[in-house]
């Protein structure tokens, strides 16, 4: 029998709470969070929404962003907890109708984060969310740790592995002419 794993916040350093206007809670459960945009809306969005757009996972207690999720080992009773918070969010926050037709969105939203949990205890998660032909396509990486054998030893920015699609989004940032830009 599979393990249960959900998505939960992890905080790896205070960036979550400046890039977004509000960000989740370390530990936090998460869902994707990408039913609260629209794709035909999105150029309305601040640069802090435009963050959250781009690669925020959902905290479904604070409705707050995460830059990262962490799969944690979860029981039945934490998930279907999960369920009702988010159930309860969606009435209170997003005007469902009634609870019952909340649940079930729940159930479908805590059933797509579970499923990206199909990995080992602890590895890491990113998103990010791009807008395509007027739909938004979703992309996840997993970040682990070097197999214990990896003989390199440490170096800085290079712990980790990185799986997921071939078509990687890159950014990269010249951190020599961020140095010679003018101060006021």
């Amino acid at each position: 029998m599979t393990a249960l794993r959900l998505p939960r916040a992890i905080r790896l350093d205070p960036s979550d709470g400046f890039v977004f206007r509000q960000a989740a809670e370390p530990g936090e459960w998460l869902v994707t969070g990408s039913f609260l945009f629209d794709p035909a809306g999105l150029d309305g969005l601040d640069p802090k929404g435009r963050a959250a757009f781009r690669s925020g996972f959902l905290g479904i207690g604070s409705f707050g962003w995460s830059t990262l999720a962490i799969v944690t080992d979860a029981t039945e009773a934490e998930r279907d907890a999960a369920i009702e918070q988010l159930a309860g969010q969606f009435v209170e926050r997003l005007g469902a109708p009634d609870l019952a037709t909340a649940r079930r969105a729940a159930q479908e939203e805590i059933g797509f984060a579970a499923s990206l949990c199909d990995h080992p205890d602890q590895t890491l998660l990113a998103l990010h969310r791009t807008v395509e032909e007027g739909e938004i396509r979703e992309r996840f990486r997993t970040l682990s740790k070097r197999p214990a054998h990896d003989t390199q030893g440490f170096r800085a920015f290079e712990f980790l592995a990185v799986d997921g699609e071939d078509d990687a989004v890159s950014e990269e940032v010249d951190l020599l002419s961020l140095g010679k830009t003018a101060r006021p």
